[in-house]
């Protein structure tokens, strides 16, 4: 086979590429040795002898099993946490989530007359003072309070 690194070097300029992409057909070597021109070497392209290959690129596949998996709850033991307690969720969005849920049980008992106003203005306050652990805890307050 020819040396055919002066044509790979104008068809890397005339693809505007790097060496290493430019393809060249390896069963016509003897026609793209006679091409010396910059044009010589578009009409090879336009044949289809040249031809730039594809940009590689970093695949996102495994990314996507782990993220799975994360979701789903693997892979987030203590070995894998960086950052304190407080960093990877914030005690405020954690209060948040817990008044929340507590706040939403205690309108529903108070709908379905499990509880009455006095008895829910109570224990709302209670909620809001951080007496409950959560809705569990709330819910044996209540289940106590009604078994009196």
């Amino acid at each position: 086979m020819a040396n055919l690194l002066n044509q790979k070097k104008l068809a890397a300029k005339v693809l505007d590429c790097g060496l290493g992409r430019v393809w060249m057909n390896p069963e016509a070597s003897e026609q793209i040795s006679g091409a010396i021109t910059r044009e010589d070497i578009r009409d090879l392209i336009n044949e289809g002898v040249i031809k730039e290959k594809r940009v590689k690129g970093v695949s996102r596949g495994r990314a996507r099993v782990l993220d799975a998996k994360r979701k789903y709850g693997h892979r987030k033991g203590h070995g894998s946490r960086k950052g304190a307690k407080g960093a990877r969720t914030n005690s405020k969005e954690q209060w948040m989530k817990k008044i929340r849920a507590q706040r939403k049980y205690l309108k529903e008992c108070r709908a379905d007359g499990t509880i009455d106003k006095t008895v829910y203005c109570k224990f709302y306050r209670k909620a809001k003072g951080g007496e409950f652990r959560n809705v569990a805890h709330l819910k044996a307050q209540i289940d106590a309070l009604n078994k009196e």
